[in-house]
Formats: C-alpha cells, structure tokens, sequence
C-alpha cells in the first residue's frame, strides 16, 4: 500500500512511479500495421489498445481483470442548500450498490468488471468549505490511503466512480480553483438543481474560493474537496504504481482527479476518461486536462456509470488488436 506522508511530497510522486513502456507501445504499433485493415482504419480502437500495451508493458495486452470502485462521502457544504436531495440518500444509494440495484452494477455485470463500494465516514460529512478548510491535512491523506488500499494490484483496468450528496458543488469548486474562470462556467444542475439551487451553488463556491486562496493543488483538495476526491486521487496513483490503467468517470470523478494534474500532469499520463458528461463543466475540464473521452452519450448519473461503459469500448480495442490476424496469417496480400 502507498505511504502518502504529506500533501507537499505528492507532485515528486511523478519523478518515481512508472512510465508508459515505449517499447511495448512500438512493437503494438508494428503489430497493428500489419493486422488486415488499412492502417488508422480503426481509429480510436487502434489508440486504446497501444495505450494498454504502454501501461501494462505488454505489446498484445489483454484485460483479466478489470476492477471498479466507487467511493462514497458526505459534504458539509450541504449545510448552504446545494443539495435537492437530503445527505442520507448517499447512504442508501451505497446500499443499493451492495444489493445490485444500481445502473453500475448492470454496466459493470455485462462489460465484466468486479464491483466493490468503499464508503467513508458517511455519518461524518466534512466541513463546510465556506467556512474553513474541508478536511485536515491528515484526513486528506487518511482518505487518499483508503483509496490506495482498494486497488487489486493484480487488475488489468481500474474503473473509478463516486457517490456523495452534494459533490457536483465540490467537483465545481475544485475546478473553478484548480483552473479558474467564472465560476458559473463550471456549475451544473447535478441530481436536479433549479434555478435558484444553482445559484446557491455559485453563491458557496465563491465564498470558498475567497476564504482559500493561493493555496498549491493538494492543498487545494484539502480545502475544497470531500473524501472520496481524496480518496479517488489515491486510486489513481496506486493504480500507476501497479502500471493499472484508469478510467475515470465523469465531471466528478474527473474534477476529483484534476488536483494531480495541476500538481504534475505526469500523474494523469495513465488515466482516460470514460465518457463526456452533460454536466456543462465536464468538458472545460477536460480541455484543461488535455483529455479526449472515450464516449459522448449525454450521460451525467455518475457512480462509475460512464467509466464502465467505457471499459468496454476498451474491451473491443483489445480484441481486434489480439485476434484480428495479420496479412501474413491470412494470406492477403498488402500491395
């Protein structure tokens, strides 16, 4: 498991951990020019599957496991009306994902990802941000180790989602601070806000980011953002520790993300993004992060949800990359 032993030492982190596999990329490339297709004609199939065979070092890559984790927290910035939904829904919503009952659970059954769901400290929300800091130093770094302690290091894939009342306003904040601009510009609607739930949520961000200001990234988190945020960012540099591709999920999950790139964008060099949310921030944020998405189908649930069904696209990738044969193989002429 990880050691985070302070925020301050986590942008080093890209000085250390693993690099994609230039070698195994090249020898994937060779192989997918000489697959029966014209070169490129697989478009963005052809990329995901070099893009596996750099982080998994291997030129013919192959998923036998693909884990999903959703993280689930409450928010103290529920405390300022951003929610329509009282804070106790998390809590269900996370039985339901331990029953089987959700969207996740279906995506993850048919596109074979085994699902586990960490909740954290649910009857303890963190502060409210509009009046001091969300979390400690220490309970960012508490729930940035639960999040390494959930990757399987012998995965192939690690799909990440989230749950939490409130967190659309925490994922707003952090990209609002991490990137700037107007703050509107990054507000969304969430699980149904209306008109005057959305300027409440404007209203509290700009108070947070008046208290916290000239903070550096994982500072940032602290200030801003909620346990699973935290605790997402410690997957995600778990994963790389283990060479296990990420997919992100939406808005959320990628704003949860967002602070190790602003803290060294080598961090997020092993992550995709499963899908562009409808959330009207998603895909500012993903210009920022310089990130393409896999999917575009107007979906906003969140949960891991896009990620999933991104997985697999992936898949695909990976089985016309592995068992398309090659000219040679097939008797087909390439002149």
């Amino acid at each position: 498991m990880m050691d985070f032993q302070s925020l301050a030492a986590i942008p080093a982190l890209a000085d250390s951990l693993p690099e994609a596999d230039a070698e195994a990329r090249a020898a994937a490339a060779r192989r997918q020019d000489s697959l029966t297709k014209p070169p490129g004609s697989l478009g963005r199939l052809e990329e995901l599957a070099l893009f596996m065979a750099a982080w998994r070092a291997d030129p013919r890559p192959r998923i036998g496991r693909a884990q999903a984790v959703v993280f689930a927290g409450n928010h103290g910035i529920c405390a300022q009306g951003v929610n329509p939904y009282p804070q106790a829904v998390t809590a269900q919503m996370v039985a339901n994902f331990e029953a089987g009952g959700a969207s996740i659970n279906q995506l993850c059954r048919v596109n074979g990802a085994a699902l586990s769901v960490v909740a954290l400290e649910l009857d303890r929300p963190t502060a409210d941000f509009t009046e001091g800091p969300a979390m400690t130093e220490a309970e960012t770094l508490e729930a940035m180790a639960r999040g390494a302690a959930a990757v399987d290091p012998g995965a192939d894939v690690l799909v990440l989602g989230e749950m939490g009342i409130g967190n659309s306003t925490i994922a707003a904040a952090l990209a609002a601070a991490l990137f700037g601009g107007a703050v509107p510009d990054w507000v969304g609607p969430g699980t149904g806000s209306d008109a005057e739930g959305l300027a409440r949520k404007v209203s509290a961000i700009e108070r947070g980011l008046a208290r916290h200001r000239g903070l550096r990234p994982m500072q940032v988190l602290a200030a801003l953002g909620g346990r699973e945020q935290a605790a997402i960012c410690g997957a995600v540099l778990a994963a790389r520790s283990h060479r296990i591709p990420v997919i992100l999920d939406g808005f959320i999950c990628t704003a949860a993300a967002a602070p190790l790139y602003a803290a060294d964008p080598r961090l997020l060099d092993h992550c995709l993004v499963g899908h562009v949310s409808a959330e009207p921030g998603h895909r500012r944020l993903l210009e920022a992060l310089k990130k393409q998405p896999v999917l575009a189908f107007d979906m906003r649930l969140g949960e891991g949800s896009g990620a999933a069904l991104a997985l697999g696209i992936l898949r695909a990738a990976l089985e016309c990359h592995n068992g398309m044969a090659t000219f040679g193989e097939a008797g087909v002429s390439e002149a």
